[in-house]
């Protein structure tokens, strides 16, 4: 039986091809690369002055080029941005094969909120401009609507047993307060609630003979 050869460990991987070979000129990243370069950074308010002493920094863009990729692949953790670097074809090619740590990675992200939030206004107005969304406002009033058959619609034996229950308890509560002295205000407001509860109670009895004879539970 005729099986594929694997590679040896000691041979270079994609038969010796370079990282510009494996990746395809369609591909993501070329877009993530030209999108990120053509940013003004410092405008945005990224810190692209460094000083030449101590150990040297990354630049913004090698980090914001990265964020931007884990965001269009829902990689968010800094501890697996780190991963991908060290195993990621289209990372390395995109990083130029640096690998920041996550702790690199965070405290980007926490130092620059704010531009990175201009950063991604920039992909609304770039979106906008090719014509990839409308750009209209969508407004909500925070309004809550009940589906037509929520729970408050929605009835079964139990249920309906529950608020008879409890209409024949506040019944039998304004019976009894009436027996005893009130105020005409009073009476009126009892013999008000009694007649409100009686007509639900009439409503329940009459959803409770048509799910009798339905049939249904």
């Amino acid at each position: 039986m005729k099986l594929k050869q694997a590679l040896g460990r000691d041979e270079p991987p994609c038969r010796g091809a370079s990282l510009e070979d494996l990746i395809s000129l369609d591909n993501e990243v070329r877009c993530i690369d030209a999108f990120v370069g053509s940013l003004p950074l410092e405008q945005l308010g990224f810190r692209v002055d460094f000083p030449e002493n101590g150990r040297p920094a990354y630049h913004p863009t090698v980090l914001l080029k990265r964020l931007v990729y884990g965001y269009l692949n829902r990689i968010r953790s800094s501890r697996c941005l780190e991963r991908e670097c060290g195993r990621n074809l289209e990372v390395m090619w995109l990083l130029g094969q640096l690998a920041p740590d996550h702790n690199t990675i965070a405290g980007f992200r926490k130092s620059n909120s704010r531009a990175i939030t201009r950063v991604f206004r920039a992909t609304v107005r770039m979106a906008r401009h090719f014509k990839l969304i409308g750009g209209e406002l969508l407004a909500g009033d925070s309004t809550k609507l009940r589906a037509q058959n929520s729970k408050k619609n929605n009835y079964n034996r139990a249920k309906l047993a529950r608020h008879l229950s409890y209409i024949e308890g506040k019944l039998s509560d304004c019976e009894q307060a009436l027996s005893q002295p009130q105020e005409a205000a009073q009476v009126e407001k009892l013999t008000d609630t009694m007649a409100r509860h009686a007509r639900r109670n009439e409503y329940y009895r009459r959803l409770l003979r048509h799910l009798q004879d339905s049939g249904e539970d």
